[in-house]
């Protein structure tokens, strides 16, 4: 028998070289924030977001009705008690919304443009096709049903859509990568139609801890975790980010956090964070808009 340590070198090899072109490529694309700073008086920003797909995703993972039941959950009641959390608190929220979610559930993306809250595109069905006509067809639908409700286009997107695509169609930011713990600036690969990149990582997303079957997950790989276990981690989280002057970009799921239990462990987590007056909470745009005002990109191009 083989020893686990013997490989085949020049796949080893070859698979090296990959990665070093892949990472020469992105190198290219990627263009961080030097001597960056938040507004006079701001130490930190957080953007709370959620991912408003509902059943779209299970349905597009071809998940049983149990599974879709859960996501309805989310337009029915997890997304109602988000809104009254955030209005509570007084927090700005963003809400990354496909746009068939503007035929399902409407009322709650008017209750959520009411409040204040901004609304941005996440792809037209919770899916990215890879046919460039096709994403600038679906950018196109989701741009329209959101407009519906914002009265303007939505400038956000949580997506893996073509750069162009997106700058064709008036977007100026991403959330969808994390390439770095701050804001930074992704191009396409010739370093043209530039987004701004606000960066979230999976540790800060509701669904790895707390949505019992994950993305078609085997039994033995199923977790939930307690919701106490989870605001430590992401208090902690906060303070390193404080430390730092720096960026907490959380991501929720209504159909996920919208459970009471959880609820109740992000209304004590939002109390704990608005004990330090220098944190701006604010919407993915405001801070886009920022960088690009105070920060615009060197070497990019838009």
């Amino acid at each position: 028998m083989n020893s686990p340590n013997v490989v085949n070198e020049d796949r080893h090899h070859a698979v090296l070289d990959e990665l070093a072109r892949v990472v020469a490529r992105e190198r290219n694309r990627i263009e961080p924030i030097d001597g960056f700073s938040w507004p006079e008086g701001i130490r930190m920003a957080v953007n709370i977001t959620a991912d408003y797909d509902t059943m779209l995703f299970r349905r597009a993972l071809g998940e049983p009705i149990l599974q879709l039941a859960k996501g309805e959950f989310g337009g029915r009641v997890g997304i109602w008690r988000l809104i009254e959390l955030f209005d509570r608190h007084e927090i700005k929220a963003t809400f990354f919304t496909p746009g068939r979610i503007g035929e399902l559930f409407p009322e709650s993306l008017r209750a959520a443009v009411t409040s204040g809250h901004e609304l941005a595109d996440h792809m037209w069905e919770h899916r990215t096709p890879k046919e460039l006509h096709w994403q600038i067809d679906h950018i196109a639908r989701t741009t329209a049903a959101l407009t519906q409700f914002i009265g303007r286009p939505p400038v956000g997107t949580r997506s893996f859509y073509s750069n162009d695509a997106l700058k064709d169609a008036g977007y100026l930011y991403n959330s969808v990568r994390s390439a770095s713990q701050m804001p930074y600036y992704l191009a396409d690969q010739a370093g043209e139609n530039c987004l701004i990149e606000l960066p979230y990582h999976a540790a800060l997303t509701d669904t790895q801890f707390f949505n019992f079957g994950w993305m078609g997950s085997s039994a033995e790989a199923q977790r939930l975790s307690d919701p106490d276990r989870v605001l430590e981690l992401w208090w902690e989280a906060f303070l390193a980010q404080y430390e730092r002057g720096g960026y907490l970009n959380l991501c929720l799921h209504p159909y996920v956090s919208g459970r009471a239990l959880r609820i109740a462990m992000l209304d004590e987590l939002i109390i704990r964070m608005k004990q330090y007056t220098d944190v701006w909470f604010t919407t993915c745009e405001t801070v886009a808009r920022y960088c690009f005002d105070k920060f615009p990109p060197r070497t990019l191009r838009p």
